[in-house]
């Protein structure tokens, strides 16, 4: 029996991956909201889909619909709405009996994961968090290969990721930390992440570099070092590039995963409906590390660092746009 899906954040930038991945998973979606009303795109997945402008009138539509008939209610909730509102539409989620696939990052501050913790219980629902990297093929070929190894020194690792934005972004809740986390936590939630699944308990770092359009440093995990680069800038990307650079070196040799993203939100949803979800607590390491790597001291570039930041100045980013 198809199951039944709502979703916030309909008019943003990652809800058509959701869209898709609920309608090619054999699922369909039955309301939807966001205070932006260019929401034409519904009509790609059903002329029958309920739309709020209102995130009160959505909400008590799918109280509505949860006192009615079991084939009628909402199971699943998908948030795609900004960081910042990210754990309050988990709670409505929850309170209305549904289970929640939430984008990344479920909560800028870790300490917002327990209240969600608590109330998972309470309700005997679940929060799934995405963390489509986990979902990467040749990622998960690297897992496998790592996990078969003999116990030896840490690896050498060396992790770009450059993703160019506009003056846009700074005029948008992406631009203010209270409301993103700011580069490290928007940007880097799921790198750090993918470090953390391939390499284990981070043991320690460094911060070189931290500012809005930049961020770079160093962390040691239990099997590897790593040297890390994010940027927001196109000056940053390697000569004749004209989009983003995922770049990863394991011990000097490239990790290509530039490819392959099309599906991996429809990937993530077939398991989470088939019980391989990640939870909270797959979603907690991530979440503390940025958050610690976001309040970090900066320290000058040293032996450590990222090669970007050795032998030359960066070009200067760009400044943001006045508001």
């Amino acid at each position: 029996m198809p199951l039944n899906f709502a979703l916030t954040g309909v008019a943003g930038y990652i809800a058509p991956r959701h869209l898709r991945a609920i309608r090619d998973n054999g699922h369909r979606l039955v309301a939807a909201a966001d205070p932006h009303d260019s929401v034409g795109l519904l009509d790609q997945f059903g002329f029958d889909v309920r739309y709020f402008p209102e995130i009160e009138r959505f909400d008590r539509h799918l109280e509505k619909l949860k006192r009615g008939p079991d084939d009628q209610r909402v199971h699943y909730l998908t948030v795609c709405s900004p960081t910042y509102l990210h754990d309050a539409h988990c709670r409505l989620g929850l309170r209305v009996g549904a289970d929640v696939i939430c984008e990344k990052p479920l909560v800028i501050n870790p300490w917002n994961l327990d209240p969600l913790q608590d109330l998972e219980h309470e309700t005997g629902r679940r929060i799934y968090t995405v963390l489509q990297l986990r979902c990467h093929p040749r990622l998960l070929a690297l897992r496998q290969r790592l996990a078969a190894e003999r116990a030896g020194p840490p690896h050498d690792v060396c992790l770009t990721y450059v993703t160019p934005r506009g003056a846009w972004y700074h005029n948008s809740w992406k631009g203010a930390p209270d409301k993103s986390g700011g580069l490290i936590v928007n940007v880097g939630i799921h790198i750090f992440d993918l470090l953390l699944w391939l390499f284990g308990p981070s043991l320690g770092f460094r911060v070189h570099l931290s500012d809005p359009r930049r961020a770079a440093g160093f962390i040691e995990f239990e099997r590897a070092r790593v040297r890390w680069f994010l940027s927001l800038e196109t000056a940053d990307l390697p000569p004749g590039a004209t989009s983003a650079q995922r770049a990863l070196t394991l011990d000097g040799e490239p990790v290509e995963f530039s490819d392959g993203f099309t599906d991996l939100h429809t990937r993530l949803y077939a398991a989470i409906l088939g019980g391989r979800g990640l939870g909270l607590a797959d979603a907690r390491p991530a979440i503390q590390l940025a958050h610690a790597l976001r309040h970090a001291a900066l320290v000058p570039p040293d032996g450590l660092a990222h090669p970007g930041l050795h032998g030359a100045v960066l070009a200067p980013a760009s400044s943001p746009a006045p508001s």
